[in-house]
């Protein structure tokens, strides 16, 4: 989901990052977002990221669309917050597909590191997920829909 608004802690975290990095301090600040619909997940997807267990997201490609976003491309930087919108890092996409929902492999599901890392695991909670993302859309949840299968690393702290 993204934030809409900034806490101060974003800016700083950009800041921070900027200047260890040696980029220009004028560079525009990246997009800031939260995983998932609620808080628990949210907190939770940002803590695995942390931990170095999340490396991958899985929105569906709808998602965008029904927004007016653009699809994440290799190489693009993200500032990830928890629910309450507070900076936890900056990752880096590294590679971006967009596969039917039904061919999602569990490798995919391995690199999301959520529950127990498992394909099974990762249907059912993210299709859960796609029919509460996609209320209120024109869409409807499909085994076959687009999905966009994100890879990332951290890249800061």
């Amino acid at each position: 989901m993204r934030s809409k608004e900034i806490h101060i802690s974003i800016n700083e975290m950009w800041s921070a990052y900027l200047a260890a990095s040696g980029q220009p301090l004028t560079t525009p600040l990246a997009p800031h977002w939260h995983f998932c619909d609620n808080q628990i997940d949210a907190d939770e997807c940002a803590h695995l990221v942390l931990s170095g267990r999340k490396r991958a997201t899985t929105p569906s490609l709808w998602f965008f669309e029904s927004r007016g976003l653009e699809v994440p491309r290799a190489g693009d930087l993200d500032i990830v917050t928890n629910w309450k919108g507070v900076a936890q890092c900056i990752i880096r996409t590294t590679a971006v597909s967009i596969v039917r929902l039904c061919d999602v492999t569990a490798e995919h599901a391995m690199a999301e590191g959520e529950g127990d890392r498992s394909l099974d695991y990762w249907r059912t909670v993210h299709w859960e997920y796609y029919q509460r993302e996609l209320a209120g859309t024109n869409y409807i949840p499909a085994a076959d829909m687009p999905v966009v299968c994100q890879y990332f690393e951290r890249v800061y702290p």
